[in-house]
Parts: structure tokens; sequence; C-alpha cells
């Protein structure tokens, strides 16, 4: 267990950041399911948001590059 103060605050404040992220990866994950599985011109009208999001968490280092750009490049697949 930590015995510095400012080790138990990063320790907090790394939970907090993790559940956040986790959140995020999660709602990015079901939006890709939900625009491969449907066929509807509604689902490709989300597909730049979705991409928005993947480079988000890109950016954040949630996901590594190639994956995102893995995932974006099956979006794009579909939306074509």
């Amino acid at each position: 267990m930590a015995n510095h103060k400012s080790t138990k605050k990063r320790i907090r404040s790394n939970k907090t950041k993790n559940e956040g992220n986790k959140y995020l990866h999660k709602t990015v994950r079901n939006a890709i399911k939900s625009v491969i599985q449907e066929t509807s011109t509604d689902s490709k009208k989300d597909i730049p948001n979705i991409i928005s999001m993947i480079d988000k968490l890109e950016k954040r280092n949630v996901i590594h590059k190639n994956k995102a750009g893995r995932l974006k490049s099956k979006l794009m697949k579909k939306s074509s």
C-alpha cells in the first residue's frame, strides 16, 4: 500500500481516469458494432462521428494507433 500522500492521490486519480477511459472505449465499440450490423442509411450518417471518437481515443492513448486505423478502415469499407 502507498505511504505517501501524493501516491495515494495518484492512485485515486488513476482509478477515475481508468473508469472514464473504459466507458469511452465501450461506447465506441458499441457504436461500431451497431453500424456494422445495420444496413440502413441512418447508420452511415454516424460514421464521421464514430471516426472522430476513435481519433480521440487514439490521442488519449486508450487504443493503439494501428488499432484505430484498423477500426476506421473497417468502418469505411462498410460505408461504401
